[in-house]
């Protein structure tokens, strides 16, 4: 299952993802790739677009982005993706979860 987090104050904006929905295993599924392509647009749009301060991490099932600089843009672009996962979440109910700080 795939697990997202997504966490707000007012000095840090980002979210934490973990897992794989797995169904057809690693590499085969196309929810972990609408997953994984959203998160990078996510990601790269807040450091390279916005040059906001902060950290990424990625790695096989994991990535994190958290904003330090920017923070009230970089939330409105994470506020977007929340979205698109809860979308998604709607769809596959038993595949990824969401949820906030």
């Amino acid at each position: 299952m795939i697990h997202a987090r997504f966490f707000n104050s007012d000095s840090e904006t980002g979210f934490e993802l973990t897992g794989h929905s797995d169904p057809d295993g690693e590499g085969e599924d196309i929810l972990c790739a609408a997953v994984s392509s959203a998160a990078y647009l996510t990601a790269n749009t807040v450091t390279e677009v916005l040059q906001a301060e902060g950290s990424v991490k990625a790695e096989n099932g994991y990535m994190r982005l958290a904003a330090t600089s920017s923070v009230e843009q970089a939330r409105l672009l994470t506020d977007g993706l929340k979205l698109h996962l809860e979308q998604l979440s709607a769809q596959y109910p038993d595949r990824i979860s969401v949820e906030a700080d």
